[in-house]
């Protein structure tokens, strides 16, 4: 006979796999050209750069994905109507992030890790201008679909500008999820031996 405990643990692990993996399918035409048209409509993005996110979305998969972001904080920010005068890089910045991470984690999408950066690039090759950095975060999207409704409105477009005036410059590279760092599989494997653990307790 299962043990109820081992019933509860499938079904918290199952309401948790199901909330943290997108089932939608790659990005439609539709969606795709409806994007294009907001990165327009609120300059969010250069030539250069629109191209390379039409070419990401006409790739997608419809899974998850890490993107990862250098940041170069700018020391004197403009003053903008919400921060005020005098505000910091990371008082803009602070602001911007009140209106994402909500949004993020609503679509089990999340920030894996932020650091400082200790020293100057170590190692660069024809880049002279990507030498100097003061952070990197490493944010996890459920799917290109989440982080483009993320992004697609009034809201966003108004604070953005908040993170344009934070940063000097700044690179956002999207990569594959890797498996090992898959928090499916970690909480699988931490349920697993707490079930696991339960259930040999019991026995004693």
């Amino acid at each position: 006979m299962i043990r109820s405990n081992w019933i509860v643990a499938l079904l918290i692990y199952s309401i948790f796999f199901f909330w943290y993996t997108s089932f939608s399918g790659p990005l439609s035409q539709e969606e795709i050209s409806l994007a294009i048209q907001r990165i327009e409509e609120g300059n969010l993005a250069s030539k250069e750069d629109k191209e390379n996110i039409l070419k990401f979305m006409q790739e997608d998969d419809g899974g998850d994905f890490y993107m990862v972001n250098y940041l170069d904080f700018n020391e004197n920010p403009p003053t903008l109507k919400h921060t005020g005068k005098g505000a910091s890089a990371e008082d803009l910045m602070n602001y911007y992030m009140e209106y994402m991470y909500p949004e993020m984690f609503s679509r089990a999408s999340h920030p894996v890790f932020f650091g400082a950066i200790s020293a100057n690039a170590l190692d660069h090759i024809g880049a002279e201008e990507t030498k100097k950095w003061d952070q990197v975060g490493i944010v996890r999207y459920r799917s290109i679909r989440d982080m483009l409704e993320i992004s697609g409105n009034e809201v966003f477009n108004e604070r953005h500008e908040y993170k344009v005036g934070a940063l000097i410059k700044t690179i956002a590279v999207p990569v594959p999820s890797p498996l090992f760092f898959d928090l499916r599989i970690i909480i699988l494997m931490l349920i697993l031996i707490l079930t696991l653990s339960l259930d040999l307790y019991r026995k004693k």
